[in-house]
């Protein structure tokens, strides 16, 4: 089942319960929110206190994707506010199965996050412990930007890696996803599929979640 999830970096931050209440009026399956500190990428959005506060307007899951130093420190932070799904980086996290146990513990489904550069052999040790793994189609930081075209291959290789293990995995894919490429993310192997400028810059959120969605399993606009 292919999902669709409203990045809310692109949306209007001084409407921000307006605006999720506008996609999932429209027909999102999850909201995306991007945290970011500065440090790890360089950019800084939102935190816990922001994340609770929209968690009083919408009972759609919350896919919540750290950017941050030291993740373990606040896992339980955003898990509290009602994160209900937590994709922390392989690049800066030397003690990553212990970070998915935390995720566990806390009671969120843990997801793995890789930068367009990292292979995916760095997920080798960590696999079988996640739920979802979410490949950047961008470099992480910022909104806008266009899709890097060789991710499609490697989404595809990890959908062959997941089919041979046997494993119901979720891949997410983020960045510069339209209606221009979203068959072939999809048939490449994503099922979750992260967009914010492509949303929330459209006139019609609805028409433009059902385009998506149509495009996702193949069908022409």
């Amino acid at each position: 089942m292919i999902k669709i999830a409203p990045s809310i970096l692109a949306s209007d931050f001084s409407r921000l319960g307006e605006e999720i209440s506008r996609v999932e009026r429209a027909g999102a399956d999850m909201i995306h929110l991007d945290v970011m500190d500065g440090h790890f990428v360089p950019n800084i959005t939102i935190g816990p206190l922001v994340i609770k506060s929209l968690r009083k307007v919408t009972e759609l899951p919350f896919d919540v994707h750290l950017m941050i130093e030291e993740p373990d420190r606040y896992i339980s932070d955003f898990v509290d506010a009602g994160a209900n799904i937590i994709s922390v980086h392989v690049e800066n996290n030397p003690h990553l199965h212990r970070t998915i146990e935390m995720i566990k513990e806390c009671g969120a489904r843990p997801s793995v996050v890789l930068n367009p550069a990292t292979p995916l052999n760095a997920l080798d040790a960590v696999l079988g412990s996640v739920d979802m793994v979410l490949l950047m189609t961008v470099d992480p930081g910022f909104g806008g930007q266009q899709y890097i075209e060789s991710m499609t291959d490697k989404i595809r290789e990890l959908r062959q890696t997941a089919v041979k293990r046997g494993m119901k995995l979720d891949i997410e894919v983020d960045g510069g996803i339209d209606l221009s490429n979203i068959w072939d993310v999809t048939q490449a192997g994503a099922n979750v599929i992260v967009a914010g400028t492509t949303i929330f810059g459209a006139p019609d959120a609805e028409e433009m979640i059902s385009s998506l969605r149509q495009k996702a399993y193949g069908g022409h606009i």
